[in-house]
């Protein structure tokens, strides 16, 4: 289990423990199988991709049937907000925030669409859907060519524009000791 799973456990735990005193009344345990349908975190380097791979033109149609309603036909427009534009902006008091110009990893970008989207049905799309709409994402932001395929190796590689904005809370091989 990751250690964001078992922060969140503990504290759903400790929390429920407190207010009624007894473990007895926390209902049933939770097998195996089914917490490893949550145990599914992704970070910056990219442990726990999937296997699969996705294209942009693959993403694209995943994205006009399953996506666009709310973000729009190309990202943007759509009543969900723009995923698409802004490079460059994020220090301009005119800023947009999108997948291109404010994510840092594109790793978690796969993470929060298998997680949640599309809105109407969070995790329904399988692994290699989700690697082509990331894919059509990045191409549509022009962070990766039209004709990259996304998977558990090519995904972790993509330098995103803003990977420096951020302090990560994950620390690094050089750093760790």
């Amino acid at each position: 289990m990751s250690k964001l799973g078992l922060m969140a456990l503990w504290t759903a735990t400790t929390f429920t423990l407190a207010i009624s005193g007894n473990a007895q009344d926390l209902g049933q345990v939770v097998s195996e199988s089914d917490l490893a349908k949550w145990d599914i975190s992704i970070g910056p380097d990219g442990v726990g991709l999937p296997a699969g791979s996705g294209s942009a033109a693959e993403g694209e149609t995943v994205w006009l049937e399953q996506c666009s309603a709310c973000h729009g036909e190309k990202g943007k427009g759509g009543p969900a907000g723009d995923l698409v534009g802004g490079i460059g902006t994020l220090t301009r008091p005119d800023h947009v925030k999108t997948v291109g110009s404010f994510w840092p990893y594109s790793t978690t970008l796969y993470d929060y669409v298998r997680r949640a989207m599309p809105y109407y049905a969070p995790g329904s799309l399988a692994d290699d859907e989700v690697y082509a709409v990331v894919a059509y994402l990045l191409s549509q932001n022009e962070i990766i060519s039209d004709s990259a395929v996304m998977d558990a190796t090519s995904l972790p590689e993509v330098e995103m524009p803003n990977a420096d904005g951020f302090i990560s809370y994950w620390p690094s091989p050089e750093t760790e000791n």
